[in-house]
């Protein structure tokens, strides 16, 4: 017997053991054997469908992400121009109302000086007639010294009130 050439005997049974394997596995081992394969070869498909199908929602997401982004975006432009009109708007109304309060004050102002101007002018004038009747009075001291030229005095000014008076 050599160890490279086996014998007749080992070869008949060697293949009638693998023929007697081979039939069992056939009938009992390979159905098992492939049906686990198509389960799994079905559960992989199914896989992969749902991540297609997860992609897709992804994309959607993805989608709807950005116009709600850009739907925000614009929400925040509108909301800056509101804000910004409603701030040029409130300065405009502040400048109008200091200028009406600035006009009003002027205004008092004005009707305050032109008061004052008018008491100073009455006191001007009640010192300057006054200062008048002290002239007058003292002229006419020195003018009537005279009897007589007091007496035509008082006579013509009795006429020329009794002449105002009619």
């Amino acid at each position: 017997m050599s160890l490279l050439q086996p014998e007749f005997g080992l070869l008949f049974w060697m293949f009638l053991s693998f023929v007697l394997v081979f039939i069992i596995l056939a009938k009992y081992g390979f159905p098992v054997i492939t049906k686990m394969v198509e389960e799994r070869k079905q559960y992989i498909e199914k896989s992969l469908d749902a991540a297609k199908s997860a992609n897709e929602q992804l994309a959607g997401i993805k989608v709807e992400g950005e116009a709600l982004i850009s739907r925000a975006h614009e929400e925040q432009v509108k909301i800056l121009n509101e804000a910004s009109a409603t701030r040029d708007k409130i300065i405009k109304e502040a400048k109008d109302s200091a200028q009406l309060e600035v006009k009003k004050q002027l205004d008092e102002v004005r009707l305050q000086i032109q008061a004052e101007k008018d008491e100073a002018i009455r006191a001007v004038r009640r010192e300057i007639a006054s200062l008048s009747v002290e002239i007058a009075e003292k002229v006419i001291r020195t003018n009537l010294d005279k009897n007589k030229e007091q007496m035509d005095l008082i006579d013509r000014l009795l006429d020329e009130v009794t002449v105002s008076k009619s």
